[in-house]
């Protein structure tokens, strides 16, 4: 049955003065922070760093110069008349500039199958911008069988072993272009996500060591062959200069404040934050995540840049590309896409439309399989009730 609108408004209603009593209290808190951020931010480099040297884990630390930084915001002074300008600004700089962004989409396994069975797709998209507009999307899948879905601790969901599957196939197709394009700071790879997998610590033993090891995969090719990487979150919860703020104000625990809301009133459209490298500790009783990067846990630098009218995208990147003087270029490289993009970056989001598995390839790829299982005498099994979906959703 559709939902009954007169429902929803009169649970909300019930709930009216939780959800305000929450808004104030998050805004008491933001204006401490945001506060607190602009003394900060007039306190000399030298001072801020020494500061820190006390806290392990600050969240952050400073690699560029704060000092000519009010409320840590770097102006770009990038305005236009019209979006024809905003286009010209990007062709001069991303004309021959090569683009790529992986992502990827899958099939779960089902108990409506009798045997344990998944697919993943990757799809990319890598765009050169040349004049004759030439550029190359594919894909590339994997059947997962029984085995491959077979974790080595009984507790790990099948649904988890997929997206594993999914983000191995996503970072070693990355890693292929980088070695295909060596010493070409003329590309810029897109991580959609980001590099420090802090949402895997609270997994088992190994999907947290799996998850390390593809992204300090990542990080070291991206430094080995000298290829740009950014990785690219629209809508971040990361709180490192929250906890940056905290250390050095010691301001009350914000839980709920993230480092977006905090920089968002002061941005406009193209400014960034400096660039600082990431050293966050880690969720309640669980070690942080960077601990486990071997030589690349000091690898991870960010920036926060205002991409739309909502609170800015976080950009993370390997140090080197900082070290090398080449991440204001890189961030030119970021805007440029965006504003191709109307707001989110054009390469991640053709790779998402290449990768995707809509409800027609589902049902192609079940009728494959049942199709090729009677061929191959493999006993497998739909229940009724899939059937019944795939019929209907048929007609």
């Amino acid at each position: 049955m559709p939902l009954k609108p007169s429902e929803i408004l009169q649970a909300l209603d019930k709930k009216q003065t939780e959800f305000q009593d929450f808004h104030q209290t998050t805004l008491k808190v933001l204006e401490k922070y945001r506060k607190a951020l602009s003394k900060v931010a007039q306190q000399p480099d030298a001072e801020i760093t020494q500061g820190l040297m006390d806290h392990h884990n600050p969240g952050g630390r400073p690699l560029e110069a704060l000092g000519n930084s009010p409320n840590w915001i770097i102006p770009s002074k990038l305005k236009w008349s019209s979006r024809e300008q905003s286009l010209e600004w990007v062709r001069e700089r991303l004309m021959g500039i090569t683009t790529f962004a992986v992502d990827g989409s899958q099939v779960y396994p089902s108990k409506d199958i009798s045997i344990p069975i998944g697919m993943v797709q990757v799809g990319w998209f890598e765009n050169p911008h040349l004049p004759l507009g030439s550029y190359d999307k594919d894909v590339r899948l994997e059947v997962l069988s029984p085995e491959d879905l077979k974790p080595q601790d009984r507790s790990t969901p099948m649904d988890r072993l997929v997206n594993m599957h999914r983000f191995r196939m996503e970072i070693q197709r990355m890693i292929e272009f980088m070695e295909s394009h060596t010493n070409r700071s003329d590309c810029l790879v897109f991580l959609d996500g980001s590099l420090v997998a802090t949402f895997a610590e609270k997994f088992d033993a190994e999907c947290r060591r799996f998850y390390v090891q593809q992204l300090v995969e990542l990080l070291q090719a991206s430094e080995k062959f000298r290829v740009p990487l950014v990785a690219y979150i629209d809508t971040s919860r990361a709180r490192d200069l929250v906890q940056l703020l905290h250390c050095l104000k010691k301001l009350p625990e914000a839980p709920s404040l993230n480092d977006a809301a905090l920089l968002g009133v002061n941005m406009n459209w193209g400014d960034r934050t400096p660039i600082f490298r990431c050293d966050r500790k880690g969720e309640t009783s669980h070690q942080g995540i960077l601990q486990d990067y071997g030589d690349q846990a000091e690898s991870v630098a960010f920036t926060y840049l205002k991409t739309h009218e909502g609170p800015p995208a976080r950009i993370e990147m390997p140090t080197w590309i900082y070290e090398a003087g080449l991440h204001s270029t890189v961030l030119d490289f970021v805007r440029g896409e965006v504003i191709i993009g109307g707001g989110y970056p054009y390469v991640i989001e053709t790779a998402d439309r290449v990768a995707v598995l809509q409800a027609e390839d589902r049902q192609i790829f079940f009728r494959l399989l049942q199709e090729w299982a009677e061929k191959e005498e493999i006993n497998l099994r739909f229940s009724r009730k899939m059937i019944s979906k795939v019929l209907r959703r048929g007609n």
